[in-house]
């Protein structure tokens, strides 16, 4: 086995009703987070995760705070059943929201304290995308310079800006509904394929400035310890510093871009490495493949990939 252990901590968009269960059912360490995690929110989370209703995990104010505790207890119960050993993990990366789950497991702040600041950003962010319409849409086969120049055809005087650099072909854009809607238009005239995105708004672009001005705010209550391993900042593709600097990535990362397919390809750069993707689902093992198809990256999905040798 490698000596190097990654972790990779999904984002908002891999949480489905029914998450968690069968760790909740099969493992006391993470009954015990999903119970905390109720008592800390002043609700069952476990019963919105396992039973829905869909349109309430999904929303954004649900969905953050639903998956990262479903990571965490994910983690628990992998370090319980021997498939991780804290000691061998070298950096932990997170996509977007994930970038919480990351830095709370390199020991940066505890449990708690990461769900409540995962909880207000949920909460801030869905108020922000409330406040303006506005949406984001995936646009297939450009590259980064291609899709730059769409925004500023597609503009218009409103906001619209790359959000998410998900793999090599495959990039996220953000901004107000109308420019979304020619985007679209103009992304396929140019030959690319492009497809709107059922999201509550403009994820990862100036239209969550609101959001992050809020954030800015709620981070300050919380000490951070600097991090016990490498955590990969969004923002930056690169690892995080010390815990002021931490702070301050993570507020800009609500209105700046995510730099996934850099920040895997910094990882893989790092030399031979165990890849492990935290549950709900295998999002990222999917973008991983489109990075490089020959990574290996094990998903712990449910009990059963626990289970699997």
């Amino acid at each position: 086995m490698s000596t190097q252990t990654f972790i990779l901590c999904p984002g908002q968009g891999a949480q489905f009703v029914g998450m968690g269960k069968d760790f909740y059912e099969s493992s006391p360490a993470a009954r015990e987070v999903f119970d905390r995690a109720s008592s800390v929110l002043g609700f069952d989370l476990a019963a919105i995760c396992f039973e829905g209703p869909e349109d309430k995990l999904n929303g954004t104010d649900m969905a953050q705070p639903a998956i990262y505790t479903t990571s965490i207890a994910c983690y628990r119960a992998a370090v319980d059943a021997g498939r991780i050993d804290p000691k061998a993990i070298t950096a932990c990366a997170g996509l977007s929201l994930g970038e919480y789950t990351a830095l709370h497991l390199a020991g940066c702040f505890g449990f708690e304290d990461g769900l409540r600041l995962v909880a207000a950003r949920g909460r801030y962010m869905q108020d922000a995308a409330l406040a303006s319409r506005s949406g984001m849409v995936a646009i297939m086969g450009a590259d980064e310079a291609a899709v730059n120049k769409l925004c500023e055809q597609a503009a218009g005087g409103e906001v619209l800006v790359p959000a998410n650099f998900n793999a090599p072909g495959q990039i996220v854009v953000s901004g107000a509904i109308g420019a979304c809607e020619r985007v679209l238009k103009s992304a396929e005239a140019a030959g690319h394929k492009a497809v709107a995105l059922k999201v509550a708004g403009a994820f990862h672009s100036p239209i969550m400035q609101s959001g992050a001005d809020k954030m800015l705010q709620e981070l300050e209550k919380v000490q951070f310890a600097d991090p016990a391993v490498a955590v990969y900042s969004n923002v930056t593709a690169r690892t995080h510093g010390d815990a002021a600097s931490i702070k301050s990535l993570l507020v800009q990362q609500i209105v700046s871009p995510v730099r996934w397919a850099e920040t895997m390809q910094a990882l893989m750069a790092n030399g031979e490495a165990r890849f492990v993707e935290l549950a709900p689902g295998r999002t990222l093992a999917g973008l991983a493949k489109r990075i490089n198809r020959r990574l290996p990256v094990e998903s712990l999905e449910n009990m059963a990939a626990l289970s699997a040798a």
